[in-house]
């Protein structure tokens, strides 16, 4: 299609007419925009052009505007005012159009970039060289007595070490801590400590402690026969629950030597073998062909040096619910452990499987019908009944083989109204330790910006350095439905950025949802100046597992979309790390935030 010349007075009319707009919305939030911090001014206008810009609808003008060569508006949520007046001021050239300078100017495309760099800069830290976008790498219980894990977290990359205030304590947190100033002052490498608060968030409440023991089993093939033994990591610092770990003497782990057997009775009086394959500086390696079950106080013997050593305290099993579809599950408001369903001998159902929450406000809010999830979203049901001390689920999705329900997973009502939000009495706790040793404060389930402006409070109470970093986790329907005034809270303290924690925000908004809402996170953050982080579920089944999904890997790409990423931790944390790090390093030159970069396409080779 041809846009005459005759045409273009009216673009260039229709492009003042949407100018005229964005100014008169400055106009009309001046006083946000006067009360956010003077390094976020720029971004707060921009903001308010780009939420008024999104609000109209374009599509014929960006249509014609392309048809000349001209910018079709779609990627300019950081410069909106900026393109509007570029694109108008081409326009009358095309047509020799004498031009009035006009007093209006928007951030210039430049000096946004610029803008963007910094405040992300400020907040994050220095980025790795060949790499844009930080890595934030949850550091587990064993970074507290680990300093070699720690020591190759940075090394492999990592740009910002993140622990979870829900939990350990403040003592493990302490350790973490000096074990990343000391690896930061080998390596000569800067990191900064982000600290989250856990928040309101709703859980499954007790459940029996089990035994302290732990199992460990070969892979085998479909014959039975072993083509893969069992590895077993002998440690003396801690031992968490979902490790292949044992805590042993300190003076017996360091007399090992690869090659060395090791023996042991299992808690079936079994006889059983350990082979020493690695010995490394903090641990040692050990792997075993058969089945075999270790308790607390398993004596261990060393066959080359008679030296024995007993396997210190384990964390007792979790207990577990097992759901399947059609099964009902009773949630009581007073606090009990959780236990499973009883059954008689005849295979009916005498009492129902029960466990507890953590919000008993959450009975006076639900009703009849509402949806409920459990553990990210892994096991859904339907509220049958409520009252003011119970309520009986109903599931409605579970593996065919049925789902655990542990303690302490979430829980999600999508389709209530909750008022649950600020910060909780452990929060504020926490917070104390967090201004005295952190950078920068994680905080979670915000949904307003009535939630902003206590934290500030509680922040300036304490003390708090004004260069303590804050990331506001967007996490529920609320909080995205409420972006625009959770930003312009926030944008009140330097510096500020926004998490994306897609685990929770996908639950209850819906996964069809999820990607549209993400990108509009994205976007409004840009246009804002606000550095974003792309959390939760990055790479999980590489950390966890050891091998990452095809999804996963297209899923880590998309993330140079914001500044940060974050992976959780898991067994193989570090292999995480180092192939997230190869990705975002081979795709730094193909993407800046959302704008692709064209790089010349290297020949191809034609098979002849």
């Amino acid at each position: 299609m041809k846009i005459q010349p005759t045409k273009i007075p009216a673009l260039i009319k229709e492009l003042d007419e949407v100018i005229s707009v964005l100014v008169h919305a400055e106009e009309e939030h001046y006083q946000e925009i006067a009360k956010v911090h003077p390094s976020y001014r720029d971004g707060a206008r921009n903001l308010i052009h780009y939420r008024t810009f999104r609000s109209l609808n374009l599509k014929r003008l960006q249509k014609r505007l392309s048809y000349l060569g001209l910018s079709m508006l779609g990627s300019t949520e950081s410069h909106v005012l900026a393109t509007l007046i570029n694109s108008q001021q081409i326009l009358k050239s095309l047509i020799r159009e004498k031009d009035i300078q006009s007093t209006l100017k928007g951030t210039s495309i430049k000096s946004s970039v610029k803008q963007q760099k910094r405040h992300a800069k400020d907040l994050f830290g220095h980025s790795t060289k060949g790499r844009r976008v930080r890595i934030m790498v949850t550091l587990p219980t064993e970074a507290a007595y680990d300093y070699k894990l720690v020591h190759d977290l940075l090394a492999s990359g990592m740009n910002t070490a993140r622990i979870n205030c829900a939990h350990d304590g403040p003592e493990v947190w302490l350790l973490m801590i000096q074990n990343l100033h000391q690896a930061k002052s080998e390596l000569k490498k800067d990191c900064k400590v982000f600290m989250d608060l856990a928040g309101p968030k709703i859980r499954t409440g007790s459940f029996p402690k089990g035994a302290k023991v732990r199992k460990f089993r070969p892979k085998k093939n479909e014959l039975g026969e072993v083509i893969q033994p069992v590895s077993i990591e002998l440690v003396s610092g801690v031992v968490q629950s979902e490790s292949n770990a044992l805590l042993v003497d300190f003076n017996w782990l360091k007399s090992l030597k690869e090659g060395d057997s090791i023996t042991f009775k299992d808690t079936r009086k079994k006889r059983r073998t350990l082979f020493v394959s690695s010995v490394q500086e903090n641990r040692v390696i050990a792997t075993c062909r058969k089945t075999c079950y270790v308790q607390t106080g398993t004596v261990l013997t060393c066959i080359s040096s008679l030296t024995t050593s007993t396997v210190g305290d384990l964390p007792a099993r979790e207990e577990s619910i097992l759901l399947r579809k059609s099964d009902h599950l009773k949630i009581l408001k007073n606090e009990i452990e959780g236990k499973p369903a009883e059954i008689d001998e005849t295979g009916s159902v005498t009492s129902c499987a029960m466990i507890s929450c953590t919000a008993s406000e959450i009975f006076d809010a639900v009703k009849q019908g509402e949806r409920i999830l459990f553990d990210d979203g892994k096991i859904e049901g339907v509220v049958k009944e409520v009252t003011g001390s119970e309520m009986l689920i109903k599931i409605l999705r579970a593996k065919v083989t049925g789902t655990k329900l542990k303690a302490d997973k979430g829980i999600n009502l999508p389709d209530t109204e909750l008022n649950l939000s600020g910060l909780t009495s452990k929060d504020k706790e926490d917070l104390r330790f967090v201004v005295q040793n952190a950078d920068a404060v994680n905080v979670s389930f915000i949904n307003s910006a009535s939630d902003v402006i206590e934290l500030f409070g509680e922040l300036e109470k304490l003390g708090a350095s004004k260069d303590l970093g804050v990331v506001l986790k967007i996490e529920n329907q609320r909080a995205y439905e409420n972006i625009i005034e959770i930003l312009l809270a926030g944008m009140q303290r330097y510096p500020t950025g926004v998490m994306i924690a897609r685990g929770d925000l996908a639950i209850e908004t819906g996964w069809e949802n999820m990607p549209r809402i993400q990108n509009e996170l994205l976007r409004l953050c840009n246009s804002a100046y606000v550095p974003t982080v792309w959390a939760t579920q990055v790479l999980e089944n590489l950390a966890k597992n050891g091998v990452p999904s095809r999804s996963e890997l297209t899923d880590a790409a998309s993330s140079l979309k914001a500044d940060c990423v974050m992976l959780n931790k898991g067994p193989y944390i570090l292999n995480a790390l180092n192939l997230l790090h190869t990705i975002l390093f081979n795709m730094n030159s193909y993407r800046d935030k959302d704008v692709r970069m064209f790089e010349a396409i290297e020949p191809t080779q034609v098979p002849g």
